[in-house]
C-alpha cells in the first residue's frame, strides 16, 4: 500500500524520486537461503553430476552447470531494437540518473556491448575477460564465444540494494539494416545464451516506432519456450496521446501475434521509464498502475528465485536421466547385435542411422516415466555419437558401487524426493510478503511459472 501511495500522492517525476528510491517499500529484508543453496549444491554434485560425466550430457546439450550458476542471483535480461530506451529503463530502476556512473544514452545506437550491471562493494567496472576467467562467477562458459566477443563483454559493480538480490544485463539494440555477422562474433548464440539463464526477460519497445524485420522475428524465435519468463515493454508511452496509445498498442499486438504462438499473450507494461514528469494530457494514473506493477513482478521473481533454482535443476536431473537411459538402450542394442563377424562400426552406424527400427525411442517410453516431449532430437544422437564412440561407455546396470551406490538410483531418488522436498521446505518457510496488487490495486498478481497457483 506503501508504494502505491508514493506514486499516487507524488508530484512530478524528477531524479530524486526515482523508481531506486521506493525499493526500501517494495522489497524486504531476503530469507536466508544459504542453507538451501548448499544443499542444492550438494544434491547435484552428489546425485547428478556423476551421471552427466558418464554419459557427457555436456557434450550434448552444450550446458555445463557451474557452483556460480547454481549460487548466482536472478537475472533480468534486456532485449530489443536499438534506441527503445533500455539502458534507460536500467538507469532508472537504479537511480543512476546523473550520476557519473549512468549507462550511456542517446537517441542514436549507443550500445554495442553486453553490459552485466552487479553487485559490489564498491563501484568499479569489470573486463569481459575478466569475469570469464573467475570461476566464482556464472559468466565462465562465455569464453567459449571467443576473444572477440569477451572485448564486447563488461561487467559494472556497484554497492545498491537492488543488485544484492538481482542482475541486470543490458543488450546491443537490434538493427534490422545489418546482419549480426558483422559484429565480429555469434551474436544470437550469445542472444541464446543469456536467455537460456534469464529469470525474466523484457522486451521494450518504442511506439514510434514498431517495424518488426527479420532480425526481431530471429530474437523472437530464440524466445521459443520462454514464453513465461518475457514481458513486453511499451516505453516512451507518454511521447502519444492517449488515442494514438491505444492504436499503436494494437498494432504492436498484430506484429507479434505471428512470433509469440502462445495461448496466454506475454503481459505488457505501458510507460515511460525514465525519472523526468510525464508529458501533459496523457494517461499519468495507468503509467504509475503500470511502474507499481512491474516492480511487484521484478519482486516475484526475487522472492521466487531459490524455488525457480530447485525446478531448474530438477528439469534438468529429469533430461540428464532421459539421456542416460537412450545411451543406455544404444549400448545393449549395440551388444545384442553384434556377433564373432560382425564389423562394430557398419552395426552401429545402421542403429544410429535408424533408432526407430531397433525401437531406441519407444521402449524408453514403455518402459519408464518418460513423456515423448522431453526426448531429445535423434538427430542429435548421430553427431553425438561421432564424436563419442559407443566402446566409451558402460551399461546403466553396471554404474553401480559398494560405497556410492547406483548412479540411476541416486538421480531418480533426487527427481522424485530429495528436490521435492526441499522445494516443500522453502515454500513452508516462507513469509508472505506485503507487495501483492491487493495492497497496490494494479489489477494483476505476477504468477510463478512453476505453479499454477
Amino acid at each position: 500500500k506503501a508504494v502505491a501511495d508514493f506514486f499516487v500522492t507524488t508530484g512530478p517525476k524528477n531524479v530524486s524520486h526515482t523508481m531506486s528510491n521506493i525499493f526500501s517499500l517494495l522489497f524486504f529484508s531476503p530469507l536466508c537461503f544459504q542453507a538451501a543453496i548448499q544443499k542444492l549444491r550438494k544434491i547435484y554434485h552428489t546425485s547428478i553430476k556423476p551421471m552427466e560425466q558418464a554419459y557427457r550430457y555436456n557434450e550434448l546439450r552444450q550446458h555445463e552447470i557451474s557452483d556460480g550458476e547454481i549460487t548466482s542471483k536472478p537475472m533480468v535480461l534486456f532485449l530489443g531494437p536499438w534506441s527503445v530506451g533500455k539502458s534507460s529503463m536500467i538507469n532508472y530502476l537504479l537511480g543512476l540518473n546523473d550520476s557519473p556512473y549512468q549507462l550511456y544514452t542517446g537517441a542514436e545506437p549507443t550500445t554495442s556491448e553486453f553490459t552485466v550491471i552487479m553487485h559490489g562493494e564498491k563501484i568499479r567496472s569489470v573486463e569481459g575477460i575478466v569475469m570469464a576467467a573467475d570461476s566464482s562467477r556464472s559468466f565462465s562458459p562465455l569464453e567459449k564465444f571467443g576473444q572477440n566477443f569477451l572485448e564486447k563483454l563488461i561487467g559494472i559493480e556497484m554497492p545498491h540494494k537492488l543488485l544484492e538480490r538481482v542482475t541486470f544485463v543490458d543488450t546491443p539494440g537490434i538493427i534490422e539494416n545489418r546482419k549480426q555477422q558483422e559484429r565480429g562474433y555469434p551474436f544470437n548464440d550469445v542472444c541464446q545464451w543469456f536467455i537460456d539463464r534469464a529469470d525474466l526477460i523484457f522486451v521494450v519497445f518504442d511506439p514510434t516506432k514498431l517495424d518488426v524485420g527479420l532480425e526481431l522475428e530471429m530474437l523472437f524465435r530464440q524466445l521459443k519456450g520462454r514464453e513465461s519468463q518475457i514481458r513486453i515493454i511499451l516505453n516512451k508511452a507518454d511521447n502519444l496521446a492517449t488515442q494514438d496509445l491505444m492504436r499503436v498498442y494494437g498494432a504492436l499486438f498484430w506484429s507479434l501475434a505471428p512470433l509469440i504462438n502462445v495461448t496466454e499473450p506475454p503481459r505488457v507494461y505501458v510507460s515511460s521509464f525514465w525519472p523526468y514528469d510525464y508529458a501533459p494530457d496523457t494517461s499519468r494514473d495507468l503509467f504509475k498502475r503500470e511502474e507499481i506493477s512491474l516492480l511487484e513482478d521484478l519482486n516475484q521473481v526475487i522472492e521466487n528465485r531459490m524455488e525457480n533454482k530447485i525446478a531448474f535443476i530438477r528439469q534438468h536431473a529429469i533430461r540428464v536421466r532421459i539421456h542416460a537411459l537412450l545411451v543406455d538402450r544404444y549400448v545393449q542394442t549395440f551388444k545384442e547385435k553384434m556377433s564373432f563377424f560382425s564389423d562394430p562400426e557398419l552395426v552401429f552406424q545402421e542403429i544410429v542411422d535408424d533408432p526407430d527400427k531397433f525401437y531406441i525411442f519407444k521402449s524408453i517410453l514403455a518402459k519408464t516415466n518418460v513423456s515423448k516431449f522431453d526426448l531429445p532430437n535423434r538427430d542429435a544422437y548421430r553427431d553425438f555419437f561421432g564424436i563419442n564412440p559407443i566402446t566409451n561407455f558402460k551399461p546403466l546396470s553396471t554404474q553401480c558401487s559398494y560405497i556410492g551406490g547406483c548412479l540411476l538410483e541416486k538421480i531418480e531418488r533426487a527427481i522424485t524426493n530429495e528436490l521435492p522436498a526441499l522445494l516443500s521446505s522453502i515454500n513452508s518457510g516462507k513469509q508472505p510478503g506485503l507487495s501483492s496488487c491487493e495492497a497496490t490495486g494494479c489489477g494483476e498478481k505476477p504468477k510463478n511459472r512453476y505453479r499454477k497457483n
